[in-house]
């Protein structure tokens, strides 16, 4: 498995905390990094199968472990 970034690290551990959260909820909480990073970062999570975005019936992107990840981040591997 690739190593992850120190910004991979945070932003799954954040979504993995919160069972999943929208992207700005996520974004204020990673206070330190701009919305860009944080966007550009669950974009390339999303495409690698890594995060799971889906738009809610409010309009908002909500960004979740998938399944077969959810227990991963915790056990190291």
């Amino acid at each position: 498995m690739a190593s992850h970034t120190p910004v991979t690290d945070r932003i799954l551990g954040a979504v993995q905390r919160t069972q999943g959260c929208d992207l700005d909820t996520l974004t204020n909480s990673l206070s330190d990094l701009s919305w860009s990073q944080v966007f550009l970062e669950i974009d390339r999570l999303s495409r690698q199968g890594q995060v799971q975005v889906t738009l809610d019936t409010g309009g908002r992107y909500m960004i979740r472990l998938p399944e077969h990840k959810q227990g991963l981040i915790t056990e190291g591997i």
